[in-house]
């Protein structure tokens, strides 16, 4: 059977028609070469069968990767990688702050600003030069969950409260002028309606196009630390609850590796993994 005829099940349930294309591309953005691309093409190819999982796809190129080199792995897992920056939403909002920081912006996190009708906890605040932004961040630790348009809805509620409370106060130099909500998923075709039509800001897995999450942290070397294939998971969770959410931040905190007891020849593997993806 020709393999563009392969039915495959996506994380939501839905049923698609396998896409050669879409795997060469992912494998591509890892940085791997194209003769180690199309054996790993081959290998999968020949592993089809109707009904597989996007999942053991996906797990199945990963193991591949991580053969040919780690570094590759670790780009091909980014995905992943922001999910499991779970359970809770918070290193998912100090991801979102990181990310904005080397961007060039000034960052608060949890910050309560006052609204004209109540007070309101906003996950990120962030300044750059006469620019003032609001940033709500909508984690999800399942694949295949959406953005819904119930969520723009709320945080362009809470927005405007914000905005008419420092408009009253007459605090122009305080109000402000962006508000954006980002996910670690999509958004429903509803919730992008809903955003462009009340000019919220909507940044997600890949949107805006060429400017998602995806492409910024490429762009940026911003890699979560759960993109690492060194670390363990136990690390991984040690470091996020010590606020060590890129892997830039470890390269300059090395002594957290040093108080987990990583010996000298493991800490140089994954300061050298780390490196090279930061600088890829």
């Amino acid at each position: 059977m020709d393999n563009q005829n392969f039915e495959i099940i996506k994380s939501s349930g839905q049923r698609v028609k396998f896409s050669l294309h879409k795997l060469r591309n992912s494998l591509k953005r890892s940085g791997a070469d194209d003769r180690a691309i199309e054996q790993i093409l081959d290998t999968v190819r020949d592993e089809l069968y109707q009904g597989i999982s996007t999942k053991e796809i996906y797990n199945r190129a990963f193991a591949l990767l991580k053969k040919t080199k780690p570094v590759f792995a670790s780009k091909y897992k980014l995905k992943k990688a922001i999910y499991e920056l779970g359970p809770t939403g918070f290193p998912f909002e100090r991801f979102v702050a990181a990310v904005l920081q080397y961007s060039g912006y000034k960052v608060e996190v949890g910050q309560i600003i006052s609204g004209k009708c109540v007070p309101h906890e906003v996950d990120v605040v962030a300044r750059k030069n006469s620019t003032y932004i609001v940033v709500e961040c909508k984690f999800h630790g399942e694949e295949g969950r959406n953005c819904n348009v119930k969520v723009p809805l709320y945080i362009h509620s809470r927005y405007q409260d914000i905005v008419a409370f420092h408009q009253n106060q007459n605090q122009k130099e305080i109000i402000p002028d962006q508000g954006w909500v980002v996910t670690n998923t999509r958004f429903t075709k509803d919730a992008i309606n809903y955003g462009e039509c009340a000019g919220l800001y909507l940044l997600s897995w890949d949107r805006p196009k060429e400017n998602g999450l995806k492409d910024r942290i490429d762009r940026l070397g911003l890699y979560p630390i759960t993109v690492s294939t060194l670390l363990t998971n136990r690390e991984k969770q040690f470091l996020l609850s010590r606020d060590i959410v890129l892997c830039k931040q470890l390269i300059d905190d090395v002594f957290y590796l040093d108080h987990l007891g990583v010996s000298e020849k493991r800490k140089k593997k994954i300061l050298n993994e780390i490196k090279i993806l930061c600088n890829a």
